[in-house]
């Protein structure tokens, strides 16, 4: 048989087998006849040994197979794609409609909170989640010795770092580049090694505020709170300050708000501590000013009525459809 006639021949076997071919054997088909060592390489390395007279017209049948191979393998290949494409999808069948997303619950809280505060002429800040203990305790006032540094209540990181327990971190960070007189709400993610119950968990949200300037008193953070909580809650809301003690905060105080439930504390505040403002070089015989901080869950809660704080996380599309 001559090389011409051996082509031809392979030519007319690989139709037969294409035709018949399926997916999962048609890489293997393509292989056998194109592959560097197929069938097709095997045949037309004899053009050594044809004769010089019949070796042009031999060279014009390699290069027709070759090409009469290369489309039967890519006809058959797209036509098991526009297949696999008309088994997937069906443009005749009416569309899937799928219900608009909306904000998370906590999200649209910390909107709302931010976006009174900023029209009470607050700036937006944002600080890192992993700290040192500088930012998250020194500078702050809060000493070696105090139980908030301690492993049970931080968690601290491999290497030396740790997992910001307040968004106070923030206002360091601001101070330290931004002179007076200044107006900030510092919004994010805060941990703490609590274990989860209804009222706590080891990943909640903060929001942050922070006024310095000279002749800031205690009466401005009364005013300023009370504004915001009568825009959060409504006109008639009533709130209760009792004194408290903070390390970075002197005088200091929990506000409470009055409920159907009695008296629920919903955030802290007081006068930033002369050494916090000393750590980040403000002059607190020319500067003073006030600090709070609320827990966003908390707020949540209180508007909603939300009772476990846990459903805010377990993403049950029944909870979240309601907001």
């Amino acid at each position: 048989m001559s090389m011409i006639e051996e082509l031809r021949q392979l030519e007319e076997q690989a139709k037969a087998e294409i035709s018949k071919a399926d997916s999962a054997s048609f890489e293997d088909l393509k292989t056998k006849y194109l592959g560097r060592k197929g069938l097709f390489a095997s045949v037309s390395s004899k053009i050594s040994t044809v004769s010089p007279a019949e070796k042009p017209l031999a060279g014009q049948e390699v290069n027709r197979v070759k090409r009469a191979l290369e489309e039967l393998f890519a006809s058959k290949q797209d036509g098991s794609s526009e297949r696999t494409a008309k088994m997937d999808f069906d443009p005749t069948m009416p569309g899937t409609l799928y219900a608009p997303g909306h904000l998370h619950p906590l999200t649209q809280v910390i909107r709302d909170v931010t976006d009174i505060f900023t029209r009470l002429g607050f700036t937006l800040a944002e600080g890192p989640e992993i700290e040192t203990e500088y930012y998250n305790f020194e500078a702050l006032n809060i000493p070696l010795d105090h139980p908030a540094r301690d492993s049970f209540d931080t968690f601290y990181l491999a290497n030396g770092r740790l997992l910001r327990s307040q968004t106070s971190t923030v206002q360091i960070r601001v101070m330290e580049k931004t002179r007076p007189p200044l107006k900030i709400v510092a919004p994010g993610k805060v941990y703490r090694p609590d274990a989860t119950d209804a009222t706590h968990s080891f990943m909640f949200h903060q929001i942050e505020g922070l006024m310095v300037d000279e002749g800031v008193t205690f009466a401005h953070l009364k005013g300023i709170l009370f504004a915001f909580a009568r825009e959060f809650f409504g006109e008639n809301v009533k709130l209760r300050f009792r004194p408290h003690f903070f390390p970075f905060t002197e005088p200091s105080a929990e506000i409470d708000m009055d409920s159907p439930r009695g008296w629920l504390e919903i955030l802290g505040a007081g006068m930033v501590h002369p050494n916090v403002l000393k750590a980040v070089k403000i002059d607190p015989e020319k500067y003073s000013g006030f600090a709070f901080g609320m827990g966003v869950e908390r707020m949540a809660m209180l508007k909603y009525g939300i009772q476990d704080i846990r459903t805010f996380f377990e993403n049950d599309i029944r909870f979240l459809e309601q907001f």
